[in-house]
């Protein structure tokens, strides 16, 4: 057995989940593409390798990681191809695409975060995630999927759930998942959302809004026919958990890199226009979501050197190729000068993720209002930031203090 694969077979779940960077770091060098028995798949680590395999759909497959398909089941357009992925595609897309959100964003998020700053300001201090970003995040999500009668609480408890089990990866030597209470838990949140949005459903069969789940109902469908609830459910567990979570955890992850340098801090605050590029070069310093697709090798592949035999499953993990230094100087760095460069935080390729667009405009709107509101925010010094998670990765909570 060689060092490297000595080394590889010693990674565990518990590694990978509290800091995937020290790990990814020397797979990038030595192992571009490798197996890990901790999540009984290659994974692909470098920039080259994630996105030679993510834009060829000629020879690769896309699946879903086994955990995934466990937690949200099976017809979801994570694992969708060919003729069935444009059909999800065309179903999910419309009122994602730049032109619809443009036109509803601004009314949908900004009262709402003005309504929570409004709450939060004589504090002058609070877990800033928990507090603020969260229920901005799921509030403007649960809205514009019709789900407006839903307490934030509970969305936010459907997708924490949700996204235990789409990261509970961990597998014995046999394949076998270890830790089966937290798909239970997912299967539970699975039977109430559908208690929930069911008569959601038959309303909208009659009485058709503007809300997404009423358009994928009503124009996902053959002509003249509604969409099957077969393919809506596990397509709004996706959206539910993606959707929901991301946009709270770049919020956090900007103000968390922003902090940790005032001098930038001051420039976004100084010029709100620098606010979206702040949050893309977060997304890249931390990608929400750190482990993306499954691949499968329709053929005998070589990607970055590596031999992959036809059938292989192998594992983007895209937030590793964000911190490739064959790509970026300096990537574990937050740098707002940083050249622009398309990095993987959202995917890429076809299965690039159709609610860029929405979650950045929600991340845009929420720190405007932030650092309109509370412009000299600071952060708690008794308190320090621990990011968690390989497949979803963001901050366990923000602590600031402000004066007031």
């Amino acid at each position: 057995m060689s060092a490297t694969t000595n080394w590889i077979d010693s990674v565990t779940m518990e590694q990978l989940n509290e800091d995937p960077n020290a790990v990814h770091d020397r797979l990038r060098d030595e192992a571009p593409v490798a197996f890990v028995p901790a999540v009984g798949l290659h994974v692909a680590s470098t920039r080259e390798a994630c996105m030679a395999i993510a834009q060829d759909s000629e020879n690769w497959t896309t699946v879903i990681l086994p955990s995934g398909e466990r937690t949200f089941g099976t017809g979801t357009v994570l694992a969708a191809n060919g003729d069935e992925h444009v059909e999800l595609r065309k179903m999910i897309d419309p009122g994602l695409r730049p032109a619809s959100v443009d036109g509803y964003i601004d009314d949908m998020v900004r009262p709402y975060a003005r309504h929570l700053l409004e709450q939060l300001d004589e504090k002058g201090r609070a877990d800033i995630q928990e507090e603020y970003f969260a229920p901005v995040s799921v509030r403007a999500v649960g809205d514009l999927m019709g789900l407006t009668n839903v307490p934030a609480e509970t969305l936010v408890r459907w997708f924490k759930t949700l996204a235990l089990a789409f990261g509970n990866a961990a597998v014995d030597d046999k394949g076998d998942f270890l830790n089966l209470e937290l798909f239970e838990a997912a299967d539970a949140v699975r039977e109430e959302i559908q208690e929930v949005v069911d008569p959601l459903l038959d309303n909208w069969a009659e009485n058709p809004d503007h809300s997404l789940l009423s358009h994928w109902l009503h124009d996902g469908g053959a002509e003249g026919e509604l969409q099957s609830r077969e393919k809506i459910y596990p397509n709004i567990y996706v959206f539910l958990l993606g959707a929901l979570q991301e946009p709270g955890h770049v919020m956090t992850t900007t103000l968390t890199a922003l902090l940790r340098d005032p001098a930038q801090l001051e420039r976004v605050i100084d010029e709100p226009a620098l606010i979206p590029r702040a949050a893309n070069e977060a997304a890249r310093w931390v990608a929400p979501i750190w482990v993306a697709a499954v691949k499968v090798a329709n053929c005998d592949m070589t990607v970055s050197g590596v031999d992959i035999p036809a059938g292989t499953p192998v594992l983007l993990t895209y937030g590793s190729a964000n911190r490739d230094s064959d790509t970026w100087d300096s990537p574990e760095q937050f740098d707002l000068d940083r050249p622009t460069m398309p990095h993987l935080a959202f995917g890429a390729g076809r299965h690039a993720c159709a609610g860029v667009h929405v979650g950045m405009s929600i991340v845009r709107i929420a720190l405007e209002e932030l650092f309109e509101a509370i412009p000299n925010i600071e952060a708690d010094p008794d308190e320090d930031v621990t990011f968690w998670g390989w497949t979803f990765r963001g901050p366990q909570g923000l602590r600031v203090t402000w004066e007031v």
